[in-house]
């Protein structure tokens, strides 16, 4: 994150050089006032305060960009950080997916299911009514009824929710290293 203007100018270091300049000028005064003995006392020192609180301020605001310039830097570097994590993760979740996906259709080649079947049984996998796959498939919703029930009497599963349990089933329930894996009513799908 850059904090700079359009012009190309920083805020904060234009604003602790006018500051600075200004106390400065105050001092500059300020002497000039105290060699000439122009002034009375209570003018100097509410000319020095001025100067101090200038420079105060001129100093509060370089030390601001300085805080923020390293906050950036932090924040650049765990977004770097982040960055580099996703892309990781996403390219391990990318081959388990590829995984997943050829073990799903290496189980459909087992039941022997047709194309449309293996069509219906993803679009079941993915949440789909059979309403809705009928519209995405432009066929009737009753062929998409009766199609699955092919799919599930070819798998030897009752319906949709063994259909996904069938694949999904070791994939919620994770293995702890030095533990067995778990043992259900489910099939492994691995290829």
């Amino acid at each position: 994150m850059d904090d700079r203007t359009p012009a190309g100018w920083r805020p904060q270091v234009g604003l602790g050089a006018v500051l600075a300049g200004l106390a400065a000028l105050l001092l500059a005064d300020l002497l000039t006032d105290q060699a000439q003995h122009a002034t009375g006392l209570l003018h100097r020192v509410v000319e020095a305060l001025a100067a101090l609180a200038a420079l105060g301020a001129a100093a509060w605001a370089l030390l601001t960009l300085r805080t923020r310039r390293e906050q950036v830097r932090r924040l650049a570097a765990r977004l770097k950080t982040s960055q580099a994590e996703a892309l990781r993760w996403k390219q391990e979740a990318g081959a388990l997916v590829q995984g997943l996906s050829q073990a799903i259709d290496h189980q459909f080649d087992r039941w022997d299911l047709s194309p449309a079947e293996r069509e219906v049984a993803l679009l079941l996998l993915k949440g789909l009514s059979t309403r809705e796959i009928g519209d995405l498939r432009r066929t009737r919703e009753a062929t998409v009824r009766q199609q699955a029930q092919g799919i599930y009497r070819k798998a030897g599963l009752v319906g949709r929710a063994e259909l996904a349990a069938f694949f999904l089933e070791d994939l919620l329930d994770p293995v702890r290293p030095g533990t067995p894996a778990p043992t259900g009513s489910g099939g492994t799908c691995a290829p």
